[in-house]
């Protein structure tokens, strides 16, 4: 993972995230790109007549915020030594940090954190990792760094977002010193987790197999209490199995980790 998108907007998890980017950074001697979006809905605004305009005297106030918040994470990056480069958009942050990140190996973006007034409620991560083709490292908002080379959970039921995050993890899990798989006992899997262990060890990718009794509770939940109690470091899952419609009605694994999680998490849809 040699190339790193951060979504570098001015919020309360940014410093999470810069944070877990800059240890992924250095543990793979890699590249960090910023890059920094101006909502269209910073500077536009609407009338009751249907129209929309600018007013210069907000966009000069967005864009010297914008500035100024630019300044300051340069000097730090300068004053932590990683390779970096800084880009800025006009546009939709979560279509954007898509875009941006064909040539990535990781998109980094937070969770449980809200943005600065101008910006709006953070919920980069559902679009970001539905409409990306790269895994998307979601950083909690408590989280202060990701150790690359300690103990992974891979959560394992046989499902194709499953399968397509173990296999964009391995560049990261080839570092781990522990690799934990574990599934709940509660779901039916047409591939077991023995097959992802296998593949695993095709990359020469040693890890332990676990069943997690699910006794009624929630799967979001008995992942955690696994996490918790095999001390991981990160989880490794597949997002959205369900649509994200049906999670935000009914409820998800997907959702209630983003709600809940105090670790970061490796997603693939």
């Amino acid at each position: 993972m040699k190339s790193i998108l951060l979504y570098a907007n001015d919020d309360s998890g940014l410093e999470s995230r810069l944070q877990g980017a800059l240890d992924v950074v250095r543990c793979f001697e890699g590249h960090l790109t910023c890059l920094q979006v101006t909502p269209f809905d910073a500077f536009i605004i609407g009338d009751p007549f249907g129209g929309v305009y600018t007013l210069s005297s907000v966009l000069e106030q967005v864009r010297k915020a914008e500035d100024d918040h630019r300044e300051q994470i340069e000097d730090r990056l300068r004053r932590e030594g990683v390779s970096w480069d800084w880009l800025r958009f006009d546009g939709t942050p979560a279509q954007l940090v898509a875009d941006r990140s064909r040539l990535s190996d990781l998109i980094v973006v937070g969770f449980g954190a809200q943005e600065k007034a101008q910006d709006g409620p953070l919920s980069l991560v559902p679009d970001v990792v539905l409409h990306a083709r790269t895994p998307v490292l979601a950083v909690p908002a408590s989280s202060r760094g990701l150790d690359c080379t300690g103990t992974a959970l891979v959560a394992w039921n046989g499902a194709l977002e499953a399968a397509h995050a173990l296999r964009l993890a391995v560049p990261m899990l080839r570092g781990a010193a522990r690799i934990h798989i574990v599934t709940v006992t509660d779901e039916a899997t047409e591939f077991p987790a023995t097959d992802a262990s296998t593949y695993l060890a095709r990359h020469g990718i040693e890890s332990t197999l676990h069943e997690w009794e699910g006794a009624g509770r929630s799967t979001s939940a008995v992942l955690m209490d696994a996490a918790a109690t095999l001390e991981a470091d990160y989880v490794v899952m597949g997002a959205y199995g369900y649509s994200r419609l049906r999670e935000a009605v009914l409820g998800g694994v997907t959702r209630d980790m983003l709600r809940d999680s105090r670790l970061p998490l490796l997603l693939a849809h």
